[in-house]
């Protein structure tokens, strides 16, 4: 039978109708098949992203003018919604109806799920861009068919198994990326035979085996290869050496073993990566012919011998990292003026010489560190004409002379480390003015004379370090006016005088060492009220007097050295001196402590008068609340027939809990908790206070019981609400609650490790928590947001997520608890609020919008997983680790542990990258926990190298290389 479109070209040919009037008959119906599809699937999207398509109606005339769409001839032939921020799935999409479509790109979206087979019908498919999304599971073998593409973009996804052999028929692809997923196994041998191939990447992936060595033989027009952050291993494959096109080669952070002299063939070649391998043996002679190289890292490997002696013959050399290998010898004459040069890593190597021959004037050089050499030589003048130097480092050398004060002209100067050298001589003055420097590390050299009181103009310092020198003199006053220092070292010197009282206004002051000096007279009553203190060393100095008062209120100090000095008296109450050792207090004049090796103190008649003084009033006070507690128990028994009828009415929902008995666990609750008694409260926070309490059938619980005034209170109701619908393995259990004017409380399960802020502010416990366990607590609570965030319709957002709210079981694992300023994010709701949330977790945009999202979630938990690395909240010290290029990860980590052993490494710089990408001022810039918690349970890191070298700045950049 014909169809009815049959029928209508019949007859229309018999009536001699020209043949173009059929034709746009039929491309009118398979234009409104074409757009039923795409109805269909918009339908099938987000609630939220359906009014972002608003165009896509059925009274459009035609589907050409929809938001985008492309037609040619007729018929859809682009479909592009890159940026949209649309939620969703392709699998109601009927990629059969679209057989013209030519671009189909959801850049930057976020869809998930799997990629539907059906997506082998867009067999005339050029352009398919689907990065930057969430999609997972596996790459559909049917994606081969598409034998017309020319670019195929999946990185940025979650994809993951093998990648299945999808190149044998695309014969005119020219760009292929799956950059950053969860791929595994060999790359697919038939990419080697795609001879129209101007660019492809995986890196970021789980690859392993060897790279195929015919990867060379057929690619000639191939300018972009890069298999980074994989586990490739065995030798760089020789025909590489034939792809005389290529500029960009990026091997990095893989287990390579040997470098071809083939690679002397890549004239062509602007930038080459191979940082982080098993490199070893010597750079081949041949790495003399890449004149056109700007970008050139080779660091953190095993090579050997001279360094490449034309680096820079081209002069367009921009960036070279050679550190953390094993070059001996001079350093190049053609970096002697290299004026293109940008940054130069050359530390940690055996590299001899004199700096001062080696180096000229460079007008474009930003960061230079040559520390952990053995070089000579002096530091020449000529730095001070590197107008946009922002770091100079050249610490651990032979360097001797003096620092010439023309350093002083680096007003962009950030980071001046010349410690562990040979330098004479004095601070220059004009050294000590320079308006941005936040990190000046002399440290043991030879350095004598006094701090000129120009120091004031340190404003934004924040690592001082002048020890194991001959400074002499007071310490200026002015040092106190450097008011965002954290770290202050002036130990092994000669000052003498008092210590300044001004000191006590640093408040952001971590650690403070005046140890070995000539110091003299009482500690200042300041010094025990630096709020953010963590170790202060005042040893084998002539202080005396008694440690005043003021630090039992230094809550923040965790070491403390007070040895060799002529002290006495009491040692103050606080956590640090009572873990304090004796060699922490020894040779002193007379002190006393509960400290073993120590004498004790001996009460005088003084002190018992001031006993007296306190016991008195307290026992007064103790009797009058005997009197009222016995008053409040005989009223409370005349109305407790009225309580237990209220506790036998579910109608007036006192007490829900289930597969209890509501009237017994009540009584049970009040009887354990001896009605509330403090002796039973184990934890206070703004809302109520937590008791234990041990039921008749040996259940023990946590019970929070709300603060009188907030029994109706909207976060009691949001709490219960929250907990009653969600459940999830990491998000604490509520087990009931009971709302009544006389008790309003909710009752969970009982997590004996207490609460993540607790644990990280004790020491012994904190010790406890190894590298394992804190990233599997910063795993855990992943795991919840993304629950949340990702698997609850509609989404929910925590909006305190803190420390003091997560809470551990035996095993130390997390638990989310606290969802009283909990929110569902409704579709049809703008989602604006008050301000919820605890200040220095909630996320900076809430300073001026009360808009809230899973982004600041996202936030708070980059702060707190910070916080769980470093043992301590980062507080002001977010920024400095941003912006901090040389700040190594080792001195972030929290001190109480060991380093982490190799093995856990790359898992701890894990963390430590993302957290640092969770706090990005703006939340577009910050990756859904969806992205997070997928990284953080399947990511294999390759930083498995020693903790020596590994900087901040490394893992800013660690998924942009």
């Amino acid at each position: 039978m014909l169809s009815s479109l049959t029928t209508i070209i019949l007859f229309c040919t018999s009536l001699q109708f020209p043949f173009p009037f059929v034709v746009m008959s039929s491309d009118t119906n398979q234009q409104q098949l074409e757009a039923a599809a795409l109805l269909r699937w918009k339908t099938s999207l987000d609630n939220e992203s359906q009014p972002i398509l608003n165009s896509w109606n059925a009274s459009a005339e035609t589907p050409c003018q929809w938001l985008g769409i492309d037609c040619q001839n007729g018929r859809i032939s682009q479909l592009n919604l890159s940026h949209k921020g649309i939620v969703g799935t392709l699998h109601h999409l009927d990629f059969s109806s679209l057989p013209h479509l030519i671009t189909f790109d959801l850049y930057n979206n976020s869809f998930y799920d799997t990629l539907p087979p059906a997506l082998g019908n867009l067999t005339k498919l050029h352009h398919f861009d689907v990065s930057r999304n969430s999609f997972s599971g596996n790459i559909p073998f049917e994606i081969s068919f598409l034998s017309n593409l020319r670019v195929l973009w999946f990185d940025h996804n979650f994809f993951t198994e093998k990648v299945p052999e999808l190149f044998t028929n695309m014969k005119f692809l020219i760009d292929v990326n799956f950059h950053q997923n969860m791929l595994t196994g060999q790359i697919p041998s038939s990419i080697t035979n795609l001879t129209e191939l101007r660019s492809f990447s995986f890196c970021n992936n789980q690859l392993s085996g060897r790279i195929p060595n015919e990867i060379g033989d057929n690619m000639r027009l191939l300018e972009s290869m890069a298999l980074c952050d994989n586990s490739f291993t065995g030798p760089i494959p020789a025909s590489i050496g034939n792809l005389t096109n290529l500029k960009l080669l990026g091997l990095q952070i893989n287990m390579l073993s040997r470098i071809p002299p083939e690679f002397g063939n890549l004239q062509a070649l602007r930038d080459l990566r191979l940082f982080m391998n098993n490199l070893s043996g010597e750079v081949p002679v041949e790495f003399d012919n890449l004149t056109h190289l700007q970008v050139m890292t080779l660091s953190v490997n095993n090579l050997t011998g001279r360094m490449p002696q034309n680096v820079c013959l081209g002069g367009l050399l921009r960036n070279l990292s050679l550190h953390t290998n094993k070059f001996e010898g001079n350093i190049p004459k053609t970096l002697r003026n290299c004026s293109s040069l940008y940054t130069l890593l050359l530390y940690g190597n055996n590299l001899t010489g004199n700096v001062s021959d080696h180096f000229g004037a460079y007008p474009n050089l930003f960061y230079i560190d040559i520390s952990h050499n053995n070089l000579t030589g002096e530091v020449s003048p000529l730095w001070g004409a590197s107008s946009i130097l922002n770091g100079l480092l050249m610490s651990n050398n032979m360097i001797s002379g003096t620092i010439p004060y023309q350093l002083g002209y680096l007003s962009e100067l950030k980071v001046l480390d010349l410690s562990s050298n040979r330098i004479v001589g004095t601070l220059p003055t004009s050294l000590i003015s320079l308006p941005l420097l936040y990190r000046l590390k002399v440290n043991d050299n030879k350095l004598h004379g006094r701090i000129p009181v120009e120091i004031r103009n340190l404003h934004d310092i924040r690592e001082l370090s002048l020890a194991g020198n001959d400074f002499d003199g007071a310490i200026p006053i002015e040092v106190a006016e450097c008011i965002n220092l954290q770290v202050l070292n002036l130990s092994i010197n000669r000052f003498d005088g008092a210590i300044p009282t001004g000191m006590g206004e640093l408040s952001f002051l971590q650690v403070l060492d005046l140890s070995q000096n000539a110091l003299f007279g009482e500690i200042p009553l300041s010094l025990g009220e630096l709020r953010s203190i963590e170790t202060l060393n005042l040893s084998h100095n002539f202080l005396s007097g008694s440690i005043p008062w003021s630090f039992r209120e230094t809550s923040s100090l965790v070491s403390i050295n007070v040895s060799y000095n002529e002290l006495e008296g009491p040692l103050p109450q606080s956590k640090a001196f009572r873990d304090a050792e004796f060699d922490d207090v020894k040779n002193n004049k007379g002190l006393c402590g509960n400290i073993t090796g120590l004498q004790r103190c001996h009460s005088s008649r003084k002190h018992e008068r001031d006993l007296v003084a306190i016991i008195v009033p307290v026992v007064g006070a103790c009797l009058i609340a005997t009197v009222a507690a016995i008053a409040i128990f005989l009223h409370s028994r005349s109305k407790k027939k009225d309580v237990e009828a209220n506790v036998n009415d579910p109608s007036k929902n006192l007490f829900a809990i289930w597969s209890y008995d509501g009237k017994m666990v009540y009584e049970n609750i009040i009887e354990a908790t001896e009605d509330f008694d403090s002796k039973h409260c184990i934890g206070t926070g703004g809302f109520g206070s937590v008791y234990k309490a041990e039921l008749d059938d040996g259940k023990v619980v946590a019970v929070k019981k709300l603060h009188e005034g907030l029994e109706n209170s909207k976060s009691f109701t949001s709490e219960i609400q929250a907990l009653t619908q969600i459940k999830h393995r990491n998000i604490v259990k509520l087990l009931g609650f009971c709302s009544h004017s006389r008790h309003s409380f909710l009752v969970y399960e009982l997590l004996e490790g207490g609460s993540l802020m607790t644990a990280l502010s004790d020491d012994d416990k904190a010790s406890e928590l190894g590298w394992i366990e804190r990233v599997n607590i910063v795993s855990g609570v992943a795991r919840a947001l993304h629950y949340m965030h990702h698997d609850v319709s509609p989404p929910m957002v925590h909006r305190d997520i803190s420390s003091k709210n997560i809470l551990l079981d035996w095993d130390q694992e997390a638990h989310v608890s606290d969802f009283g300023t909990a929110k569902w994010l409704k579709p049809e709701s703008s989602n604006w609020t008050s301000f919820a949330g605890t200040f220095g977790y909630a996320a900076p945009e809430l300073a001026f919008t009360m808009q809230v999202n899973e982004k600041c979630d996202v936030y708070s938990f980059g702060v707190l997983a910070l916080e769980v690395i470093m043992g301590r909240h980062p507080g002001n010290f977010m920024p400095f680790l941003s912006g901090a290029s040389d700040t190594l990860l080792r001195d972030v980590l929290d001190p109480r542990l060991p380093l982490p052993e190799s093995d856990m490494v790359g898992e701890v710089a894990a963390v430590v990258a993302f957290a640092l990408r969770c706090l990005y001022r703006t939340p577009q810039s910050r990756p859904s926990i969806q992205q997070l918690s997928a990284y953080l349970a399947t990511e294999k890191s390759r930083l498995s190298e020693s903790l020596t070298f590994i900087r901040i700045a490394d893992l800013c950049n660690l998924h942009e290389l």
